[in-house]
């Protein structure tokens, strides 16, 4: 007997390289309880399915166990003297609504209960995460229930064209952190690509400003809408309408505000809702001069006539009291919506300004909304991918998708987090944080082995900060600090993880490091890293994170940021990169190359063995920026990688 757990532990060892006590869930039930032993399968598998109305559970449970390397029937009755695994729709008021489940694992029956099919979809997500190896999967009792009902996830496909492929990838993966709406970005200035067989034109090449001739078909959008709804996942297409429309009007010649403008979106809305059965058009409305006010509530009367609920951006257009309202932007309005409205939160859940460690942080920590208020649906995570990029899949490595994906699948599922948008680990729950990425390394491991998944391990920097010391302009003065031996240097605070925000560019919104930042000042940051043997080791370093929606200049050359950062390893000077196209004025069509420490190679830095001194130079000038594409985010990222990660 206790030969059997100590070969799975060894199973896990190897497969990833640390063993834990239980498998990581995420995001981690309302209630696990774990009981000694395990349920262990065999070559041949039963699959006790008695009831109508699970056929498509039965068979995504089959495939999961195909895919694991064994055999499964399908049976109506409980074989005997043989184990089995059990799916069961259950009428009673133990289950809080239609998503909600029971799983039981012991040593002869897995059990999966609830009162909706989609129910028993979610219980087989997580009995995938259970399954971590071989043979055998740890004995458990699991409920569980969502905290929010709309769980989104949205990508601008407008902007940057992606294959169905690889929107399935990501479709998958929200299936398996249980995110139920797939937000679909469509029309854009750039380019307007869903085929409208009466206007061709809408998607001819000459009419796309990128990716041109690219776009989606009837059959194509089609079979995106069914395999969302065979994952229990909601697709709510938007057509924007009447701003990001310059598309539209180079193609029909013709703004959209206007009398004949108004009756083309309607042919089209009208050829959409014909063709396509789905509950939600987003008309997206924001970022737009109304200069025809009738236009938004004629358009929205137009769609619920066909039985469709109307979602806009707010702060958007002048909407009815009907549409759903989904948040961007932090003012008076979008923050207090009156208790009627219908609203989703996006408000700072833009994975494309967010640094890619900060993300994660940020998302673990965010307290979505008000849980049990009707008039909350939940959230949705976008990625607003403006600038042009040479491969689709460098929206994915370029922005913490995948990371980003899970995180907030945690906090959306579960509830709860920390009022405030947090940058910085050490002003959230440092604690909870720090067994939170252990489960996210986990699953890095073991499911995104060969796909972009721009994240690592940071909550075991902890770093001394030592400041404010007035640099009077003077980005390039040197102080005591540079003189002294790091580890004897006095700190004014400590915080913890390998990117840390000094000043956000939306402080005071976003609070940063520095409680009460003052222009034309420097500060340090120190620590030491541990190394086992005298090396090269690999590192991710950075001190801007540039936004992937905004036209941000490129570092200048020979240096790591235009204010003057340095850094040393021993006292060693370490250089920057050789920029490719350093001091590049922004601009949207031309991609990033290699302006961030995730999507380039690493920096190999020459470590001793034993520990190893890190000094970090952080001076800053003025807080007004330039230009609004160049916002001054005082920051920086260093961080040790793995062989595994690039």
């Amino acid at each position: 007997m206790l030969f059997k757990p100590f070969f799975l532990s060894i199973v896990l060892l190897l497969l990833n390289g640390t063993v834990r006590a239980q498998p990581a869930l995420i995001p981690l039930p309302r209630q696990v309880v774990w009981n000694n032993g395990f349920f262990r399968f065999g070559r041949q598998n039963t699959i006790l399915a008695a009831q109508k109305g699970l056929e498509r559970e039965t068979n995504l449970l089959q495939a999961l166990i195909h895919e694991k390397g064994y055999d499964a029937a399908i049976t109506t009755s409980a074989p005997a003297g043989k184990n089995y695994i059990e799916l069961r729709l259950e009428s009673s008021g133990a289950f809080e609504n239609a998503e909600a489940y029971e799983l039981e694992v012991t040593a002869v029956r897995i059990l999966i209960k609830a009162k909706a099919p989609h129910g028993i979809f979610n219980g087989i997500q997580t009995l995938r995460q259970l399954w971590r190896s071989g043979n055998i999967i740890d004995q458990c009792t699991v409920k569980d229930a969502p905290a929010f009902l709309w769980r989104g996830y949205m990508v601008d496909v407008g902007r940057n064209y992606m294959s169905p492929d690889l929107l399935k990838e990501q479709i998958d993966v929200m299936s398996h952190y249980k995110l139920n709406v797939f937000h679909f970005h469509a029309t854009e200035d750039i380019a307007w690509r869903i085929a409208i067989d009466r206007y061709p034109a809408l998607t001819a090449p000459a009419n796309m400003e990128r990716n041109k001739g690219m776009y989606y078909s009837k059959k194509e959008i089609q079979d995106l809408i069914d395999y969302c709804r065979e994952r229990y996942i909601t697709f709510v297409p938007e057509i924007d309408m009447p701003g990001h429309s310059a598309a539209f009007k180079r193609a029909l010649k013709t703004d959209m505000q206007s009398d004949s403008g108004i009756s083309y979106v309607k042919q089209i809305l009208n050829e959409f809702c014909n063709t396509y059965d789905v509950p939600y058009i987003h008309i997206g409305a924001d970022e737009v001069k109304i200069t025809n006010p009738n236009f938004v509530p004629e358009i929205t009367r137009y769609l619920e006539a066909r039985g469709k609920k109307v979602i806009g951006w707010q702060p958007g257009g002048n909407f009815t009291s009907s549409t759903l309202l989904q948040l961007w932007k932090d003012d008076r309005q979008a923050s207090s919506p009156p208790d009627q409205v219908g609203y989703i939160d996006s408000r700072h859940l833009y994975l494309n300004h967010m640094d890619p460690l900060e993300a994660v942080v940020s998302l673990f920590n965010r307290r979505i909304g008000k849980e049990g208020k009707p008039s909350f649906y939940g959230a949705t995570l976008c990625v607003w991918h403006d600038r042009a990029v040479q491969e689709a899949t460098d929206v994915l490595k370029m922005n913490p998708v995948y990371p980003g994906i899970i995180a907030f699948s945690e906090r959306i599922w579960r509830g709860g987090g920390k009022t405030g948008w947090i940058a910085n680990i050490s002003d959230g729950d440092e604690t909870a944080f720090t067994e939170f990425e252990d489960r996210l390394l986990d699953h890095k491991k073991q499911y995104f082995r060969y796909k972009p998944f721009p994240y690592t391990q940071q909550a075991n920097l902890l770093w001394k900060l030592t400041g404010p010391l007035n640099n009077n302009g003077n980005l390039s003065q040197s102080f005591f600090p540079e003189y002294a031996d790091s580890c004897q240097l006095s700190p004014v605070k400590t915080e913890r993880g390998g990117t840390i925000v000094l000043r956000h560019w939306w402080y005071p919104l976003i609070k940063g490091a520095v409680d009460h930042p003052r222009d034309s000042t420097t500060w340090y940051a120190s620590t030491s890293i541990w190394s086992d043997a005298e090396g090269e080791k690999p590192f991710w370093i950075g001190f801007n994170n540039l936004s992937r929606s905004m036209a941000t200049d490129s570092p200048p050359e020979g240096a790591w940021d235009n204010r003057g950062s340095s850094l040393w390893v021993n006292e060693k000077l370490i250089l920057p990169p050789s920029w490719k196209r350093p001091g590049q004025k922004g601009d949207l069509e031309i991609p990033l190359t290699d302006e961030g420490y995730e999507y380039r190679p690493p920096t190999y830095i020459l470590l001793k063995k034993g520990w190893n001194r890190v000094l970090i130079k952080l001076p800053v000038g003025s807080f007004a920026a330039k230009n609004w594409q160049n916002p001054v985010k005082w920051m920086f990222t260093f961080v040790p990688l793995s062989g595994s990660e690039f």
